[in-house]
């Protein structure tokens, strides 16, 4: 037990990458799962001993701190005799002092759990499983998503509830677009996408910027439409090289073809850098892109971060087999823990977030979309106009034609994801071809998972 929760304590350290996408300003219909730089309080972690009076522990910024506190004493006053502290740290403070925390069994109550650590708590011991209260009516998800659900489950238990929805999401400038007569679709193929890329390249001089140095996110989905996961079993999806190189001919192809952004483009720019991003910025169409590859809770930061009187339009992401590439992505989660007194009550609390509209129109979808599809539909006139557009993405578009996201990354992921935008970097410049990329990832990365599978 005590190695594995150093080996917890060691993963929460190296936490990064794109999958953080997201944005934590004012009523942002969705959160982050990086960190935050400007949390005013920092406590001790650990659950009370008394079992009326429980602990919840959170990482956020001070818009979430005053938000989920104001929720938690509604909670209190609405049920005499039940106090809550509520804790807060910045994100990697957080999780150093949740492993200690756990290695002292003193865990609070109620904790903020992230996708890529959930399954690590879980084989520790350390959360609580909620069906028993979910099938004796304490927990209610009868309107929630099925596969949004199964995110949290681990050997026949579902151990935590996401209290945030995202999704891929395709953002373009709808403005240019429409001036240019050009329409898009939800749901493309791959091959529309690229049709599409070459029409807008040829009546605007705008390419495309095809999830440049990001890459992992976009080639898992991509290999999703074959249903081959990408990290399985301790080695890649897929029996041979082939998929990968597919993936690696649609950037030698786009260069090629013209359609696809020049990599000098980004030698000088912060990848993943809203205000940097091609969408936003350039001093010419040679050198901006009409999309960029993100997440649904990234649309009002670009947003912001356009010129006035620029729209920007919300789609999927392109693939061969849309409904297997497509999922709704858990921002976060609430889970209890096995140190919490009063595990009954802190299952009413979860409740409380997950089904009270007062609760969240308080919350207003700072963590992201409500799990519960009839409580994003009743906060909904009360959010912001991006809110409400990412609310109707979600439901409308994606849910009907999506399947359950793959599981939390496995060890020696992050070294894979150095390979990947190597490769991608080497055959936009001309210096490796697609299936020399597609076949020595397939090797390397191999050899890589199968490294740390045995240590």
């Amino acid at each position: 037990m005590k190695k594995k929760l150093v080996c917890i304590l060691a993963a929460v350290m190296a936490v990064t990458s794109f999958a953080a996408c997201g944005s934590n300003s004012g009523n942002a219909a969705g959160a982050d799962t990086t960190g935050e730089n400007d949390s005013q309080t920092v406590q001790s972690n650990g659950g009370s001993s008394d079992s009326s009076s429980l602990v919840m522990a959170w990482w956020g910024n001070q818009t979430r701190n005053e938000r989920t506190q104001s929720i938690l004493d509604m909670y209190a006053e609405e049920n005499p005799g039940v106090t809550i502290e509520g804790q807060f740290s910045e994100f990697n403070d957080y999780w150093n002092k949740l492993a200690t925390a756990a290695a002292g069994h003193s865990m609070p109550d109620i904790v903020q759990m992230d996708y890529k650590y959930l399954q690590q708590y879980v084989n520790n011991g350390l959360l609580v499983d909620l069906t028993p209260y979910i099938e004796d009516g304490t927990i209610d998800v009868s309107n929630c998503n099925q596969d949004v659900l199964n995110s949290a489950q681990a050997d026949g238990g579902l151990y935590a509830l996401c209290n945030g929805i995202n999704a891929p999401a395709l953002l373009y400038n709808k403005t240019l677009l429409d001036e240019n007569g050009i329409t898009v679709k939800d749901n493309m193929t791959m091959d529309e996408f690229i049709a599409l890329s070459k029409e807008i390249q040829e009546k605007t001089g705008y390419k495309t910027n095809l999830c440049y140095n990001q890459n992992e996110q976009f080639l898992e989905y991509y290999l999703r439409a074959d249903d081959i996961v990408l990290y399985q079993d301790g080695k890649l999806g897929g029996d041979s090289a082939d998929p990968y190189i597919n993936f690696f001919k649609l950037y030698e192809d786009g260069i090629k073809d013209g359609w696809v952004v020049d990599p000098s483009v980004f030698a000088e720019r912060t990848i993943g850098s809203v205000e940097q991003d091609p969408l936003v910025y350039g001093s010419s169409p040679e050198t901006m892109s009409w999309c960029s590859f993100s997440y649904s809770n990234q649309l009002t930061a670009i947003e912001n971060a356009v010129p006035e009187g620029t729209e920007i339009g919300i789609t999927t992401w392109p693939s061969s087999d849309p409904s297997k590439s497509d999922y709704l992505k858990p921002s976060q989660f609430f889970a209890i823990s096995t140190d919490s007194k009063n595990p009954a009550e802190a299952a009413k609390i979860l409740n409380y977030i997950t089904n009270s509209v007062d609760c969240n129109n308080v919350l207003l979808a700072e963590r992201g979309i409500p799990l519960s599809s009839d409580v994003a539909e009743a906060i909904s006139p009360n959010l912001d106009e991006s809110s409400q557009k990412v609310i109707d993405f979600i439901y409308d578009v994606v849910e009907p034609n999506s399947s359950q996201v793959n599981p939390p990354s496995a060890d020696g992921s992050s070294e894979v994801n150095d390979l990947i935008n190597k490769f991608e970097e080497q055959v936009c410049y001309g210096q490796m071809s697609a299936e020399d990329a597609g076949q020595q990832l397939f090797e390397q990365g191999n050899a890589i998972m199968a490294s740390k599978a045995s240590e």
